[in-house]
């Protein structure tokens, strides 16, 4: 499960990395915050000041978000996920302070560069690093060692070849086969695996001496030492471009949530969080152990390292598991018979790293028992015999009964399950709400009672009375007994069955909070879907059919005139007006839409 809200009052007043996604649950922007409330909330603003971010929210449905300790690392973490999602609206970040990355540029003959800019097609990027010093000291010492070019130009030997420092692939010196091979080097040192290429280069040294190439083999034997130097220098640096699995926990009361931050090449590339049933009356260690060892039964990839807050049981048992498992997966990547760590970090990044997971873990945990509490106060106040877990609500859209469609969206556990969301179009003729909402009840349950699914123990009609007369007509005639109610939006009445006065519950309330998400994402998920409806018909226009109009000019038309009608009544200097229109086009969409009235 994933931590997804859409009211930006419920994020918490710390900094971290949000993601905001539409309808469909495609990252549209991610950004970061030195307060996560503070820089959400500047987007639900009544005004707002950038085009950019108009059109943002106008595909915007939900967000998601992570918290990290300081604005440093929400910033590290927003470079991270910008590159892997490239969400449509992060083109160009807005924050200049860009972290630097090592770069192998994508010419024939490769250079090794420090940047911040990550729009070069095919290049090789290894970061981001938080201090560049420390990148420079890196490619100091890694260009002598693997002798890449560090000219602008290849016009020539230059000095870096008279002291050895360079093969000048610009005269000939080497060939384009040899200097790859220098470049697979340093490509594989940065990524962390040195006993490789360590292992390269000592092979390469043997085969230069049995051939009496004893100048080769020398300066291989140079590259060797020196790669050692560098790997001492580096150790630190280095130690973090490790896989690695940050796992923590939170408890509060009998929820306990387990959250996972996956570290690739010293990277955060994500999060994920799970809800840990069962396991309130537990030890912590047992808890992190039974996850680990489900976590990891499924397909994931097992990483070389997993940090834990604490130690947990059978820990040499599950060690050798998971390295086993490791070498099966993956057995060019590591040593043969390469054991995994499972560390407990007691200060330093890592453990920073433990701490901020944790922190995670402690807001999922509040969210949920937030959620808890919602939901059993939902189940007194409404008088429904089960605690309403799975909730399932309708709404229906339409344009004066034209194209008319319902959605179904579906809550567990308080949270939006997304996969289970249901679409209808609707065969109901003319604009008759009642008749629409009996054909996608009878149309969602008549396919349960048959089949005999899982029924909702909640289902949310948008409207009041009347609708739920008729959501109660529909189950009952098909035998299905569970909670249901009407939510009429304009007082926030509640309908029961059975009940004639409507239920008001107070505005601060969390119940009516969570009624008032689910009633709202059933509405904009109908409209989001009727809009879609309407733009394929747009699409269908008779604009089509006038030669010289394509889809470009199509929209312009209609952006200028509003709708079909205003274009069919304008005049030709004024069809002339619309950009990309000509007076001789103009002219024949004139005579299209006049001979139609003939």
């Amino acid at each position: 499960m994933s931590t997804t809200i859409n009211n930006p009052d419920d994020l918490p007043e710390k900094p971290g990395v949000y993601l905001l996604k539409n309808v469909h649950d495609d990252i549209l922007y991610v950004g970061k915050a030195k307060s996560l409330k503070k820089r959400v909330k500047s987007y639900f603003k009544a005004q707002l000041d950038d085009p950019k971010t108009r059109i943002l929210m106008r595909h915007f449905h939900h967000l998601e978000y992570m918290v990290t300790d300081t604005e440093k690392e929400a910033l590290i973490l927003e470079s991270n996920l910008i590159k892997k999602h490239l969400p449509r609206y992060n083109i160009r970040l807005k924050d200049d302070k860009r972290f630097p990355y090592i770069q192998i540029t994508s010419e024939d003959y490769p250079k090794l560069l420090i940047t911040r800019n990550l729009q070069h097609e095919g290049s090789f990027f290894y970061g981001p690093f938080t201090d560049v010093t420390s990148v420079r000291s890196i490619l100091k010492l890694l260009k002598p060692v693997f002798r890449l070019r560090d000219c602008k130009r290849m016009d020539g030997p230059c000095l870096n070849y008279q002291i050895d420092l360079c093969p000048a692939p610009c005269s000939g010196n080497i060939n384009k086969e040899d200097y790859q091979k220098n470049v697979d080097k340093v490509k594989l040192f940065l990524e962390g695996r040195h006993n490789e290429v360590l292992e390269l280069l000592r092979k390469e040294m043997e085969q230069a001496a049995q051939n009496h190439d004893y100048e080769k083999a020398a300066v291989i034997r140079d590259q060797l030492f020196s790669l050692d130097e560098v790997m001492e220098k580096q150790k630190m640096e280095f130690n973090r471009s490790l896989d690695q699995d940050v796992i923590s926990y939170a408890v509060n009361d009998d929820v306990v949530v387990v959250v996972v931050f996956r570290v690739r090449s010293g990277k955060i590339m994500g999060k994920e969080d799970f809800l840990m049933e069962g396991a309130q009356d537990n030890y912590p260690q047992e808890i992190i152990g039974a996850f680990i060892k489900q976590y990891y039964s499924g397909p994931r990839p097992v990483p070389a390292e997993i940090l834990l807050p604490i130690k947990i049981q059978d820990e040499k048992l599950i060690t050798q598991w998971l390295s086993e498992k490791m070498n099966v997966e993956n057995p060019d990547k590591h040593p043969k018979n390469y054991a995994i760590s499972l560390k407990v970090p007691e200060e330093g990044l890592e453990y920073r790293l433990v701490e901020m997971v944790t922190k995670n873990a402690k807001i999922i945990t509040n969210h949920y028992q937030q959620a808890r509490v919602a939901l059993l106060d939902l189940k007194k106040y409404l008088n429904i015999p089960r605690i309403p877990r799975r909730i399932e609500a309708f709404d229906v859209s339409n344009l004066g009964g034209k194209m008319a469609v319902a959605s179904m969206v579906v809550f567990e556990d308080g949270k939006p399950k997304k996969s289970h969301y249901r679409k209808f179009k609707l065969k109901t003729p003319g604009p008759d709400d009642y008749a629409m909402m009996r054909e996608v009840l009878t149309r969602r349950y008549e396919k349960i009672a048959i089949s005999g699914g899982k029924i909702p123990d909640l289902i949310i009609v948008d409207g009041g009375r009347g609708q739920l007369n008729i959501a109660k007509e529909v189950l009952n005639s098909l035998d299905i007994k569970t909670g249901v109610i009407g939510l009429a939006e304009e007082f926030e009445h509640i309908f029961i069955p059975e009940v004639s006065i409507p239920i008001i519950l107070p505005t601060d309330s969390t119940a009516l909070h969570l009624l008032q998400s689910v009633r709202d994402e059933a509405h904009r998920f109908a409209v989001t879907y009727h809009r879609k409806l309407r733009q394929k018909d747009l699409e269908r226009s008779l604009l089509d059919e006038i030669p010289g109009v394509g889809p470009k000019r199509k929209m312009n038309l209609l952006r200028h005139f509003g709708d079909l009608n205003t274009i069919k009544n304008a005049s030709t200097e004024q069809i002339a007006e619309v950009n990309g229109i000509n007076k001789n086009l103009a002219l024949k969409i004139y005579d299209f839409f006049h001979q139609e009235d003939e």
